[in-house]
């Protein structure tokens, strides 16, 4: 079993950035594949990026391709994702989740977050 926690949410303009940081404790995350989620009021909690368990594959949503970026550092058991050229419909509750495979599926994932609110004002 993992336990995740996010971190670096926040208000931001549009155009800004920022980092968000996902930290996992009991089972060592280089076992996961990981992946981000968001969930913005009113829509369902859609995919955005995931990454491989060690080899670095990643993939995105096309809504964000070319401004996000995940990333992962298993000796700290900590997953990133930075994302630049916010936009106002970024704004949402970005969850990070661990699994098997490297999938937009959510039900794939075994393990969420809690959640940390992104806001992208205009």
């Amino acid at each position: 079993q993992v336990q995740l926690v996010e971190s670096g949410g926040g208000l931001v303009q549009a155009g800004g950035s920022l980092r968000l940081s996902c930290a996992a404790s009991g089972r060592t995350l280089r076992s996961y594949v990981m992946g981000w989620f968001r969930q913005a009021p009113g829509k369902e909690r859609e995919f955005v990026a995931a990454i491989s368990k060690s080899d670095g594959r990643t993939l995105y949503a096309d809504s964000v391709k070319g401004r996000f970026t995940i990333s992962r550092d298993n000796t700290k058991n900590t997953v990133y994702l930075q994302m630049n050229s916010l936009k106002p419909e970024d704004t949402a509750v970005y969850y990070c989740a661990a699994g098997p495979m490297v999938i937009t599926t959510r039900r794939a994932y075994d393990y969420w977050g809690q959640g940390t609110q992104v806001t992208v004002s205009l």
